[in-house]
């Protein structure tokens, strides 16, 4: 799917012409990324596997005449961090997307806790740490007489709106980013800067396979990017794909216990072959 022409006219018009995005190697991020190159976006991408990222930098170089920083690393390392935010403080940025992140299933109590810990730390501490930093960028630049607005979209998900048994602490997680893009959304309206927490139901990525689940009914992360993108500065929340939009809906009819309930078959068949 490609991004409508008065979409690609607002964002640029509201924004400027730079996009950051992390884990832009795979997945929903890489997405992302070619739709905003293919739009005419320079784009800063993030990922912790240098050679992919040179081979994507260097793709849509070539294909779509835009510029490319690519700056490889693992953020849930504060030193890659600050290496990205260094690297990115000259730069006008006007929409960051911080979608890198990484999931984890099975029972809470046989779990790796350095894995579990180590999600905690991208998943939040990261998204966090960015959303902090970029939006004292971006209004340090409108302090300084820069008319464009600025954007920040975290990856949040279906499952961020209840407990998840059997993916209980990726579930908390996404309910952290999902809280904190609300707050911020109204505490940064005044600063001239949009929030968008986007919120996709299953997906056809590597996610599933770092998670060690098997989905059955998943959207294609393509279509998920489109949307994602066209709701940038129009909502606060998204719900891209039907299938989302069809699996909240219904849940919300369901008490929180409930909703529970249900979330937890669903894994339990996500998760029955472990």
């Amino acid at each position: 799917m490609k991004i409508k022409n008065k979409t690609i006219d607002r964002l640029k018009s509201q924004y400027g012409e730079w996009a950051l995005i992390t884990g832009a190697t795979s997945g929903i991020g890489k997405a992302i990324t070619r739709q905003l190159a293919e739009a005419g976006f320079n784009l800063v991408i993030t990922g912790r596997r240098a050679m992919l990222l040179d081979t994507i930098a260097t793709e849509l170089t070539d294909r779509f005449s835009v510029k490319v920083l690519q700056i490889s690393g693992d953020l849930s390392k504060e030193e890659d961090l600050n290496t990205l935010t260094q690297k990115t403080s000259e730069l006008p940025i006007g929409v960051v997307i911080l979608n890198a992140g990484f999931g984890t299933s099975g029972k809470l109590i046989n779990a790796d806790i350095n894995t579990e810990l180590n999600l905690i730390d991208l998943n939040c501490k990261a998204v966090f740490s960015l959303s902090h930093h970029f939006a004292n960028q971006m209004r340090a630049e409108s302090r300084k007489g820069v008319s464009r607005k600025g954007a920040i979209v975290l990856l949040s998900s279906m499952v961020a709106f209840q407990g998840v048994p059997n993916a209980a602490n990726y579930a908390a997680s996404k309910a952290y980013v999902q809280t904190l893009g609300e707050a911020m959304s109204r505490e940064l309206k005044p600063e001239g800067i949009d929030v968008l927490c986007a919120a996709p139901g299953p997906v056809a990525t590597e996610f599933a396979d770092r998670a060690n689940m098997r989905m059955g009914s998943v959207m294609k992360a393509e279509t998920i990017a489109t949307e994602i993108i066209q709701s940038i500065g129009k909502k606060t929340t998204a719900l891209p794909g039907f299938l989302t939009k069809f699996l909240v809906f219904n849940l919300r009819l369901l008490p929180r216990w409930g909703k529970i309930r249900v979330m937890e078959k669903v894994m339990s068949g996500f998760t029955s072959h472990q």
